[in-house]
């Protein structure tokens, strides 16, 4: 496993994003696969990547719980669990307290290793910076009395608004996730975003690595040109790889929904090798292709923020 130092903290550059957890049916519903989630949990915590990520909303909520019941076999020390608060949700009123408080009991957790907030971004900003609801203030509390170890955010939020953000809170941030992978670079500004980041000495970590398995496939001929450079190698395998020479990238979350994933990951971050100059030129190439047709995450987030609760992904799949 390749490990990045986060104030002194020896960190897995591979973490588990537990938004996509493999799922099974059970009487007509689908429900998160515990069997072969715990399969995975086990893995990767005995190759070093003991950096797990939930949320709030993840598989309705069930995220959390399936996550803490599965690592509470493992000493508590022995891995880094991340939440998230969901002021990016369109609520009436908000109540940090008791959101933060049930997420502890659902992870069965006495403090969080990471804690964001959930996507700041264009309409969400104005939520976490009110003092109406005083969401960052009771975060810093938390911080304080060691419930949370590390305090941060994730966004979506294009670059004004990032920059309006952190010129406010840029001191009390302490990491900064995006959607960052090959595509992104330049499609929505992520290399700026970095910069930007690097300038207040906030690290970055990435979600989206493969745009929720868009990048992970590609054509035949793309293909082709991939496996003539480097026989074997998934095509997932060249998006990290791009990753991981990108300065000041501590975390590069993966939403591994199978056990193929994990291995096919852990091969990858086993050892840092860096791309190739014609390797960089076919990403560049699938990149260009990819430009008019850009493929939808499934990350959901766009529901949450929907003020007429329309299913966005579901809808773009019929198009």
């Amino acid at each position: 496993m390749i490990f990045r130092d986060f104030q002194g903290k020896r960190m897995p550059l591979l973490g588990f994003g537990a938004m996509r957890l493999p799922t099974k049916e059970l009487d007509g519903a689908s429900v998160i696969d515990e069997a072969e989630t715990e399969r995975m949990i086990d893995l990767a915590m005995s190759k070093g990547a003991n950096y797990f990520d939930t949320a709030y909303p993840y598989h309705g909520g069930n995220s959390e719980i399936v996550l803490g019941k599965l690592l509470a076999k493992y000493p508590r020390e022995s891995y880094y669990l991340a939440d998230k608060y969901p002021g990016h949700q369109l609520r009436a009123s908000y109540n940090p307290e008791e959101v933060f408080e049930n997420q502890l009991k659902k992870c069965g957790v006495d403090y969080f290793d990471f804690y964001l907030l959930h996507d700041v971004n264009e309409k969400s900003v104005e939520t976490y910076t009110s003092p109406r609801w005083g969401i960052i203030d009771y975060f810093l509390e938390q911080k304080r009395r060691g419930r949370i170890k590390h305090l941060g955010f994730s966004t979506h939020a294009m670059l004004p608004c990032l920059e309006s953000f952190l010129r406010e809170y840029g001191e009390v941030m302490e990491f900064c996730q995006i959607q960052l992978n090959y595509l992104d670079w330049t499609l929505q500004g992520a290399k700026q975003k970095c910069a930007l980041l690097d300038s207040y000495n906030i690290p970055v970590w990435v979600m989206e690595p493969v745009r929720g398995g868009k990048l992970a496939s590609t054509t035949d001929e793309f293909k082709a040109r991939l496996e003539s450079l480097a026989p074997g190698r998934s095509v997932a395998s060249f998006g990290f790889r791009f990753l991981m020479d990108v300065p000041n990238v501590k975390v590069i979350l993966s939403g591994m929904s199978n056990m193929e994933q994990m291995e096919d990951n852990l091969a990858t971050f086993d050892s840092y090798e860096p791309l190739n100059e014609e390797e960089r030129q076919v990403l560049a190439d699938i990149a260009n292709s990819l430009v008019e047709a850009v493929p939808c995450t499934a990350c959901r987030y766009c529901i949450d923020g929907c003020p007429m609760g329309l299913d966005i992904p579901m809808l773009m799949a019929t198009l």
